[in-house]
């Protein structure tokens, strides 16, 4: 009978009426509820911003890169042979890539003045590069068309803010000056000083490449975008001046499972020569990844206060009806009530406060979490607020992943803090001495 009777007395204590106590309840509980909420939404956000993002790095990053330990990888057929002998490895494919002076077309209006910008070049075999990264789905036209990869004779495909800053659309020109004959320049031109015969091959070495823009790509970030032109493998190999048959600056490898690079690039260098290296794409990205992952967890633990803070209005809830019910709590004791039964009528008032603030919390959370897009086109919309700029996040519409044990931590956590904070005030009702109360009445 203990259970019905303390449950009994903490609902009749809690029966909203036009008292200042209710109110308090009331707030406690809306407390618990936006506590919760935000928590949801927050981390559920950004889980989701998390995932996205790995799925943007896994479309333009190859799940593993190779390259030598020393200058470039030699007999890279050989190499790619090898690794592809690797099990849980599907594909591989060669790429030379580097720093590389790009200038554009002439400024519109004028005759010689041009964009020069400092990007990488990366020159890729088309074929075997969409076997192991899904770059071929992010090219466009100059109008946001999607259009097939096109590398075919002297042509290049450039990051959308790149061909922004360039001032370049699909079909127009851009020229690139490798700096990978840097060595022979300023040795012909040492040679130069005594043998001025020797300034025609200084203008062979300089010789610019113009190459013709035949896509644009947006692959969703920025670093990407703003900083890469790819080309034919050949001319980048010409542009660095490497045997076309023999020398590359890495290997691009996709492998079965990309959340098993690590174990699978070291079966690979077991098979492959020596002075061969490997990276995986989180440890590419690894402060990248970890940045999100402090972000989020700093969130969570700041977003819990709100919570703290409700469930401060509860400990103060519970002290002002141990204050107004002291003479009932002396008849209880009186009557033979014991420590426990006036213990569990106030701890189950914070219980129950932390019940609805949780069921209402869960479920607005929820809601939110589903209408979120919604929510954001109505703030813009109606308010003029942008929560989540496209232009600086780089997605367009709000990303969220509802993962169900984060979702009974926070619960939990929150129904926990209430409770701890209901039994301080019920210890001390449970305390009190029947006469000293009947008396103070």
């Amino acid at each position: 009978m203990k259970s019905p009777f303390s449950l009994f007395l903490a609902l009749r204590y809690l029966k909203p009426k036009r008292t200042f106590v209710s109110v308090i309840t009331l707030i406690s509980i809306i407390g618990v509820m936006l506590g919760i909420t935000v928590l949801i939404l927050v981390i559920s956000v950004m889980t989701g911003f998390d995932i996205e993002l790995r799925k943007k790095v896994l479309g333009f990053d190859p799940h593993i890169l190779v390259r030598s330990e020393v200058g470039n990888i030699q007999d890279w057929q050989e190499v790619i042979g090898s690794i592809q002998g690797t099990a849980e490895i599907r594909a591989a494919a060669p790429f030379v890539q580097g720093p590389a002076i790009v200038e554009g077309p002439p400024i519109q209006g004028t005759e010689n003045q041009r964009e020069r910008l400092a990007p990488i070049i990366r020159g890729i075999d088309p074929e075997m590069e969409k076997q192991v990264t899904h770059v071929d789905q992010f090219i466009r036209n100059s109008k946001g068309k999607k259009i097939p990869l096109d590398l075919s004779g002297d042509s290049a495909v450039i990051g959308s803010d790149l061909a922004r800053m360039l001032r370049v659309r699909v079909g127009e020109k851009v020229t690139i000056y490798s700096p990978g004959n840097v060595g022979n320049v300023l040795e012909a031109l040492k040679k130069a000083e005594d043998d001025p015969k020797e300034l025609e091959h200084i203008k062979t070495l300089v010789l610019p490449k113009e190459l013709t823009v035949t896509g644009i790509f947006e692959s969703g970030r920025y670093i990407y975008d703003a900083q890469f032109i790819l080309v034919p493998l050949s001319i980048a190999q010409e542009l660095y001046e490497l045997d076309a048959d023999d020398a590359l600056h890495g290997i691009s490898v996709r492998t079965a499972d990309a959340n098993r690079a690590a174990p699978i690039r070291d079966a690979m260098l077991a098979n492959v020569p020596e002075g061969i290296s490997a990276s995986t794409w989180e440890e590419t990205n690894r402060s990248f990844f970890e940045a999100i992952a402090m972000e989020r967890n700093v969130m969570f633990f700041l977003l819990m206060f709100i919570i703290i803070v409700a469930a401060f209005g509860i400990m103060n809830t519970l002290i002002t009806v141990t204050v107004q019910k002291t003479r009932e709590i002396g008849i209880m004791k009186a009557l033979g009530a014991s420590t426990s039964q006036i213990v569990w009528v106030f701890l189950g008032q914070g219980m129950i406060v932390g019940f609805f603030g949780n069921a209402a919390g869960l479920a607005l959370g929820m809601t939110l979490v589903e209408y979120r897009n919604e929510f954001k086109d109505w703030l813009a919309n109606r308010l003029g607020i942008e929560v989540f700029p496209a232009d600086v996040y780089q997605f367009s519409r709000i990303p969220a992943e509802v993962v169900p044990h984060d979702v009974a931590i926070i619960c939990v956590s929150a129904f926990f803090i209430c409770s701890l904070a209901a039994l301080i005030p019920a210890y001390f009702a449970a305390r009190l001495d029947p006469v000293k109360a009947l008396r103070q009445e």
